[in-house]
């Protein structure tokens, strides 16, 4: 049984991760609408009930009308590790929950639990799930030193998540505990095209 540990909203930041390029989805994935709110906006309200440092990584200020501040990539078109390394560098909190934009059923309540993991597992420099046919790096929790490991590999040119956790000490959230929680591993479905955005359009609906 894991502890009741509470986080509060001061000791934790979270950052969206909007900067990808949308290529296979056609069009920005952010500025879908699901249910009459864009994914970023989806994301931002979940994200505003954790913490009251929320902020979105991405180029420029395409996202500045959306009342958070905007981190941008130091090493651009590097995917998500780039986006990580730029977010723990914005943070000043030490426990930092990272978020894709295109990932709307992720429940407030999941992210809760994994911030209680993490706590509870202070040497831990990544809390995050390993469900649903991989290891969801943009949806986990990372302590501030993890930016200069993030750093490093970027200087090498390798730019997959999972090969910087092979650097550092994982705390991983298996499926079975997810579903043992009450957490359905559904919740990381992948919104890359718009036949798999239409598919959560309707589970959604249902």
């Amino acid at each position: 049984m894991l502890p009741c540990i509470m986080t509060g909203v001061s000791s934790v930041g979270v950052f969206i991760l909007a900067g990808g390029r949308s290529t296979r989805m056609g069009t920005d994935k952010a500025l879908l609408t699901l249910n009459g709110k864009t994914l970023l906006e989806h994301a931002l309200s979940i994200a505003h009930e954790l913490s009251d440092s929320v902020k979105v990584v991405a180029a420029g200020d395409r996202y500045s009308d959306f009342g958070s501040e905007v981190v941008e990539d130091e090493f651009p078109h590097c995917g998500p590790l780039g986006g990580i390394h730029a977010a723990l560098g914005a943070s000043d909190r030490e426990l930092n929950i990272i978020l894709s934009v295109d990932t709307p059923m992720v429940t407030v309540d999941f992210l809760r639990y994994l911030l209680q993991r993490a706590t509870a597992k202070p040497d831990a420099l990544v809390t995050v799930p390993n469900a649903a046919g991989g290891v969801q790096g943009t949806c986990a929790v990372y302590r501030r030193p993890f930016r200069a490991v993030a750093e490093q590999q970027l200087k090498r040119e390798r730019y997959k998540v999972t090969e910087a956790y092979t650097l550092v000490r994982v705390e991983y959230v298996e499926e079975d505990e997810m579903r043992a929680a009450g957490f359905d591993p559904a919740m990381f479905a992948n919104l890359n095209t718009p036949e798999e955005f239409s598919r959560v359009q309707e589970a959604t609906r249902a």
